[in-house]
């Protein structure tokens, strides 16, 4: 009896930590399809982690900012950068303002998704992000965790990766085909 008793304790002190530790279903509004040509990449959005990033990230897909923007520097082994909806090459951003650094004690790892900034400046993030190939703990602390993704790094894997040689700038890149907010996603059949 007294066995049962601490087992069953055990389990229900331990049910927190193992709750945790599962991957929750996303949130259809913080739940984004990014379509390249080899298929689906899903990301969750971290509002709880980057919550001015993530609402800027949102803002700029229901606007349709990404649509056809190339992977402009993607570095095998390192990550893929996109989001330069301004001029297609890692020089642009987008009509609102840079935002203020949100950065959080996340590691930067396979499927993490970062805001990408100018330089040494930590409060200059507006639309370009990047999906890690790999862990860089390089960056931790140092880059705005804005996501991670859920599906899809398979996907991720195929977008054509720029010369080592050229800092990863690809030449003829793979573009975002179409990128959504799955809240705003009509099922088939239902308008």
């Amino acid at each position: 009896m007294i066995r049962t008793l601490l087992v069953a304790a055990a389990l229900i002190c331990a049910a927190p930590a193992l709750a945790q530790s599962q991957k929750l279903p996303p949130d259809p509004e913080n739940t984004v399809l990014l379509d390249t040509k080899d298929g689906r990449i899903v990301i969750r959005l971290r509002d709880d982690l980057a919550p001015k990033h993530a609402e800027r990230i949102k803002t700029l897909i229901r606007e349709h900012f990404y649509d056809n923007v190339p992977f402009h520097r993607v570095i095998a082994g390192f990550m893929a950068q996109t989001g330069d909806g301004q001029f297609g090459n890692g020089t642009g951003g987008s009509k609102y303002p840079n935002l203020p650094a949100e950065f959080s004690s996340v590691a930067f790892k396979r499927g993490i998704v970062g805001m990408a900034r100018k330089g040494g400046d930590n409060d200059s993030a507006n639309s370009q992000f990047f999906i890690m190939f790999a862990e860089a703990s390089s960056l931790n602390g140092q880059y705005t965790v804005i996501g991670e993704v859920v599906t899809g790094m398979n996907v991720a894997d195929k977008i054509k990766k720029g010369s080592e040689y050229q800092n990863g700038t690809v030449a003829n890149p793979d573009k975002i085909v179409r990128i959504q907010v799955a809240a705003d996603v009509t099922p088939p059949g239902k308008k």
